[in-house]
């Protein structure tokens, strides 16, 4: 299959046409104009209507469990992670990060490590990354194969979620940190390319930012929903665009969900029908161990306005220190031991829209929050 041409579906096998099938795969066989002419463009779309891949991630609610790299070593999360699902968490996110956000957290295990270690303890709940960027400091034929690899182990339970990166990843590893827009036309193409690699199809092309001439011998058994990251209202019109599904956060969401909605019609996509992952931290417990929690995790207000430009988690750590009050990071977390409290922030976000609720909780037993939700908050969800 030669992407600097525009494809057709002749040819391939049954199992490949079904698996063209999935939205993106069906767009670049179709030819989209993202992966034409040799170039790639944030403002590219799809010439065909896709279809949905994301199968069991989508018409389902979740409530998920964030795996913190960040705060925890990679042993102490395969234990988190087994916890989290016995208690009846059926979905567990993965931070991907070669450096912590904050010196003060601690960790960076890496993340597909984890993964492929967690995947037999946790059966069948879903496991991914929020997110990983597969534009620097990965190839995106290196993630192509990872998750499809990942997808053999754990048929059916793999999610890839993509985004632009950070500066305290991507400039760190390679030394290369580009403008926005830059960022995201590369994180188009890497997208389309990963796409066309796990159709399993030889693929050839030469790209305004990379050349792949390569076939994946193990492509995925079945279609590997892939999100798309947003926190910005451009980002989250263009994750629409591009994405089977949308990570971001509470905010963003409620500022600029018809962003997201708009991008996904315009590429021919039911948006009632997409995955929406966001992030919602909790403490349970309270405002002291809130406050704890809080020091962690003080640049998430400036994270995607300032921070994500810095290189060093301990100027990340200062200037967030200096900027942000301990109050304002606290002030969008649901804190309390009244499961009431964490009942309605999660039915909150089920009821705008959002399909999985990605629990995240920076305090340090682990344990005292899973036995809580588990206990007193999931069995109460309606819906």
């Amino acid at each position: 299959m030669q992407l600097s041409g525009i494809p057709t579906l002749e040819g391939f096998s049954p199992r490949r046409r079904n698996l063209l099938k999935s939205s993106a795969a069906l767009i670049a066989a179709a030819g989209a104009a993202s992966m034409t002419g040799g170039t790639s463009t944030a403002s590219a779309q799809p010439t065909t209507a896709p279809k949905p891949s994301v199968r069991g991630l989508s018409g389902q609610r979740h409530v998920g469990f964030m795996l913190a790299h960040e705060q925890f070593t990679v042993p102490q999360l395969l234990d988190i992670g087994t916890s989290a699902t016995k208690a009846g968490f059926s979905l567990l996110a993965t931070s991907d990060h070669i450096q912590p956000w904050q010196a003060n957290e601690g960790h960076a295990g890496e993340a597909w490590v984890t993964m492929g270690a967690l995947g037999a303890r946790i059966q069948p709940a879903w496991m991914g990354t929020t997110v990983t960027c597969p534009t620097f400091r990965y190839h995106p034929a290196v993630v192509a194969q990872a998750f499809a690899t990942l997808s053999h182990l754990y048929p059916g339970r793999v999610f890839l979620g993509v985004g632009s990166g950070e500066a305290l990843n991507e400039k760190a590893a390679t030394g290369t940190w580009p403008v926005w827009q830059e960022r995201w036309d590369r994180l188009v193409e890497a997208i389309d390319i990963v796409r066309h690699l796990w159709t399993g199809e030889p693929v050839g092309f030469a790209g305004k930012f990379y050349t792949v001439n390569a076939k994946l011998y193990d492509p995925p058994p079945q279609p590997i929903p892939l999100l798309t990251a947003a926190n910005g209202k451009k980002s989250m019109r263009l994750a629409g665009l591009h994405g089977d599904g949308l990570i971001t956060d509470p905010d963003t969401w409620k500022k600029h969900k018809a962003e997201w909605e708009g991008g996904a019609k315009e590429a021919g996509k039911d948006p009632s029908t997409m995955p929406v992952l966001v992030e919602k931290f909790v403490v349970v417990g309270d405002k002291d161990e809130a406050a704890k929690s809080a020091e962690l995790w003080r640049f998430l207000p400036k994270a995607f306005k300032k921070y994500y430009n810095v290189v060093d988690p301990a100027e990340i750590q200062k200037q967030a220190d200096a900027q942000v009050p301990l109050e304002q990071v606290m002030s969008s977390m649901a804190i309390g031991m009244d499961p009431a409290i964490h009942i309605a922030a999660v039915q909150e976000l089920f009821d705008s829209g959002v399909t999985i609720v990605n629990v995240h909780s920076g305090q340090q037993d682990q344990q005292k929050v899973i036995d809580f939700y588990g206990r007193s908050v999931l069995p109460k969800l309606t819906g």
